[in-house]
């Protein structure tokens, strides 16, 4: 097992540094600045995120196929990433909703297009150290994350409600993201007698151990709803939104801190038992959130939340990775994350209508219980 992380994956780890930074600086700028400066609704604002999600969603599961069709990787990384550069300064520059919409979906496109081939792409250079190879990639992607709200809240501070701004100067890590594209390379020998599969034929000659990961992150998907609601949690026990915002910057510090030691653990112990810990601290802090509404609590509780994603976002591609070949990785990262998000989305809705009707309490409880139980059925699946 190597503990050197190739040049590419280096490379690719920055292009999702820099590529973050941007994007999360405008995660809590764009409804604030659609709502308050173009007096959008808030239903306007879930039309624009459903919309952009979904297509992301489905863009993801057909270009990890088309990359495994063509034996290319590089190109879609490349396309994808700046075709979410260009769309970042657009609402500094044209200050409508149109516009706002328009830079979302193409900054989704642009992620729908990227996402499978670009893990594909970290799968072929990893050489029986997956799970740090992914960890690495999620530690730089979600140092950005917290870097990234950090930058525009310090901006705001510095230029009080100029919401246009932060969209331009986003624009600048996003271009440097893209100068790294340039240098990521397709791994030799991992283009030659690729068999054309659609989903349906990769389907149903893939192996169980497969299908068993692809049914647990469905199931899985389907109560871990939007971190938003986690923030709207923390914003009502701590009736600061503020506090809110610092409670998520600390989750993403935690996530990138411990991203590439679980990665590099789940290398040595196996994939399932840490994936599996993962669920039991879903499970724990979901728990924790409906039924103790302690705002000193909060901050165990998003640190947990964060080793929780360090442990699951990143290894589950890291295990699909070791279970598929490099000529179709792309198809089954691609179908996972395309089941992924359509599942995330389904469950944020119905998240969304149980909170209306019953409060927060009984959705938490359902994917504390939900997730706990999937817990204990993988443990005990052979």
């Amino acid at each position: 097992m190597k503990t050197k992380l190739h040049r590419q994956v280096i490379l690719l780890g920055l292009v999702s540094l820099f590529t973050d930074i941007a994007s999360e600086m405008l995660y809590p700028v764009t409804p604030i600045f659609l709502t308050t400066v173009l007096g959008s609704s808030m239903a306007m604002v879930g039309i624009i995120e459903g919309i952009a999600e979904f297509i992301a969603a489905i863009l993801k599961g057909y270009f990890g196929n088309l990359s495994d069709k063509v034996g290319r990787r590089s190109i879609f990384v490349t396309i994808g990433y700046s075709l979410s550069a260009i769309s970042k300064p657009l609402p500094g520059i044209f200050q409508n909703i149109p516009t706002v919409f328009i830079t979302r979906v193409t900054d989704r496109i642009g992620k729908g297009i990227r996402t499978a081939p670009r893990d594909a792409l970290l799968g072929s250079y990893s050489d029986g150290n997956s799970g740090a190879v992914f960890g690495f990639h999620r530690a730089m992607d979600t140092l950005g994350a917290a870097i990234g709200p950090v930058a525009a809240l310090m901006l705001l501070k510095i230029y009080p409600e100029n919401y246009q701004l932060i969209f331009l100067v986003a624009f600048i890590p996003s271009v440097i993201a893209v100068s790294f594209t340039l240098m990521i390379k397709d791994k030799a020998n991992t283009t030659e007698k690729r068999k054309k599969y659609d989903y349906l034929e990769f389907l149903k000659s893939s192996p169980k151990s497969y299908k068993r990961i692809l049914f647990l992150l469905a199931a899985f998907s389907l109560v871990n709803s939007s971190d938003v609601f986690l923030i709207i949690k923390s914003r009502d026990i701590s009736e600061s939104s503020t506090l809110a915002i610092f409670g998520y910057i600390f989750y993403n510090i935690v996530y990138a801190a411990t991203s590439y030691p679980m990665g590099h653990l789940s290398d040595k112990i196996g994939k399932k038992k840490v994936f599996t810990f993962g669920l039991i601290l879903f499970s724990l802090v979901y728990f924790g959130f409906a039924l103790v509404p302690d705002i000193y609590l909060l901050w165990l509780l998003f640190a947990l939340y964060g080793i929780y994603a360090a442990s699951t976002e990143g290894i589950s591609k890291a295990w699909i990775s070791d279970l598929i070949s490099d000529e179709n990785r792309g198809t089954a990262i691609g179908l996972a994350t395309l089941i992924m998000g359509v599942c995330v989305m389904l469950g944020s809705f119905v998240t969304g209508i149980l909170w209306d009707k019953f409060g927060s309490q009984i959705p938490f409880i359902i994917s504390a219980s939900v997730s706990l139980l999937l817990a204990f059925i993988v443990w005990i699946k052979k």
